[in-house]
């Protein structure tokens, strides 16, 4: 799929049947949690759970091109856009297998922070360093 071939993770969601609303879609917070099982899975790539520090979600948005409907798959590629200090700014294309379509797109900013006492802390070089490998990887550079 040439959409994602800059994109280092591409996550595999199914969609439940309990992720539709009354108007039998997809209701739009189901989308932040598929994009936040997306992330962690571009997070476990880099065994940052393994370090001192923890991230969080300092802003996010999503925009929505098309209603999503039980029964699909969605395709959710990952990549971080740029690399601050203490932060990342992470982007997403939501991608249904069923209508052969990007259906949404969103970014979320994510800051490192130290576990202790709460406050931004650097991102730590190792995992400064893989990011940087996985995303050169597949010809996006930051």
């Amino acid at each position: 799929m040439s959409l994602f071939s800059e994109y280092p993770v591409v996550y595999e969601q199914n969609v439940a049947w309990g992720d539709m609303d009354a108007f039998g879609h997809v209701n739009n917070v189901m989308y932040y949690r598929y994009i936040e099982s997306a992330r962690i899975d571009y997070f476990d790539a880099l065994n940052i759970f393994e370090q001192k520090v923890l991230t969080v979600v300092a802003s996010n948005q999503c925009k929505y091109l098309r209603p999503v409907f039980y029964p699909d798959q969605l395709k959710i590629a990952v990549r971080v856009e740029e690399l601050r200090n203490s932060a990342m700014r992470m982007s997403y294309q939501l991608f249904s297998t069923a209508q052969n379509a990007l259906v949404a797109t969103a970014e979320a900013v994510i800051v490192c922070v130290d576990q202790n006492n709460m406050q931004k802390a650097a991102i730590p070089e190792d995992i400064r360093e893989k990011i940087l490998k996985m995303e050169h990887a597949v010809g996006h550079l930051i």
